[in-house]
């Protein structure tokens, strides 16, 4: 699936390139590096957003899971991360050593190498934080920073075996591959938030306590989590959509409350990946597709779960 993902997004970057150099090419040919590098924002922006609003959600693939799973900037990212390449078409266009000293490629060499130094760099720090080794916490609040860690760690250590029930037991197809997703997307944050918080603290971390269980938002008591095991057939279906949609929202809760907070600007990043990705699911597990799921993903990214607040609001009053 992996190999599958970056066969994708490189075939779009290529495909946009394509459109770039090709379907354009009688201007961008004329566009001197410095111009092209100037149009890497904006085209990336376009192209990411054509993508995220329409082509993957809507035509030709149909797949609303790409909006609502992966929130717009990280598209964009990737986007700008391959516009920003363009500017060397000016240099590597011509065979090797055949290049003419002109002001267009004496540019593209000038920012092959700054290019190379920050493939360097990312792979460096990518390196280091893969050994635990990531660069210090960065936060306002290092203490409320800790409390996330924990708490959310703990509440996806519990969505990943609501998970893998459904894994086994869902009846519907799309919930047995929607779980699996979840299994892999939470395991894979909880592996994150430990080697930053090994490479960040000293000490181990701590278990959460069972009153910091019962406390925390969306986290299922026995009960429920007895429910869920003793369902069965069609009944497991239903039961699993409903809890855990209650146990996403209150994931959602805990990761705007990171977002919003005074954090490491790294969890803050990844605490708003959450927030999207979680209410997207919400969606799939209810068969939101098309228009509709390009506006949940639009609300995702902006916002709160508004059916979250709004189920807070009788208990308000």
């Amino acid at each position: 699936m992996v190999a599958i993902g970056v066969a994708f997004h490189q075939w779009a970057d290529f495909s946009w390139a394509l459109v770039f150099f090709g379907l354009l090419g009688r201007w961008t040919e004329k566009l001197h590096p410095a111009a092209i590098a100037g149009l890497a924002v904006p085209w990336a922006i376009l192209t990411s957003a054509t993508e995220w609003f329409v082509l993957v959600p809507l035509l030709p693939f149909w797949q609303p899971i790409f909006t609502l799973q992966q929130p717009y900037w990280i598209g964009l990212l990737v986007h700008l991360s391959s516009a920003l390449l363009y500017p060397l078409f000016a240099w590597l266009r011509w065979p090797a050593g055949q290049a003419p000293s002109t002001s267009a490629v004496r540019f593209a060499q000038r920012w092959a190498v700054g290019a190379g130094c920050v493939l360097a760099m990312s792979a460096t720090l990518g390196l280091a934080d893969a050994l635990a080794l990531p660069l210090p916490l960065m936060s306002g609040n290092a203490d409320d920073d800790q409390q996330y860690m924990r708490h959310m760690t703990t509440h996806h250590q519990q969505g990943i075996e609501l998970a893998q029930l459904a894994v086994a037991r869902a009846q519907a197809p799309h919930l047995r591959a929607l779980a699996a997703l979840m299994v892999a997307s939470q395991s894979g944050e909880n592996r994150i938030f430990t080697r930053w918080w090994d490479g960040w603290f000293t000490e181990p971390m701590p278990v959460c306590t069972s009153e910091e269980r019962v406390a925390m938002a969306g986290y299922l008591t026995p009960s429920q989590m007895a429910e869920a095991t003793k369902a069965t057939g069609r009944e497991f279906d239903a039961v699993f959509v409903r809890l855990m949609s209650l146990h996403h929202a209150g994931a959602v809760e805990m990761a705007d409350a990171e977002w919003h907070s005074a954090g490491d600007p790294r969890l803050r990043l990844m605490a708003h990946a959450i927030r999207h990705e979680q209410q997207g699911e919400i969606a799939l597990m209810n068969n939101v597709e098309g228009i509709d799921a390009v506006r949940r993903a639009m609300r995702n990214m902006l916002a709160n779960n508004l059916e979250q607040k709004a189920r807070k609001q009788p208990h308000a009053q």
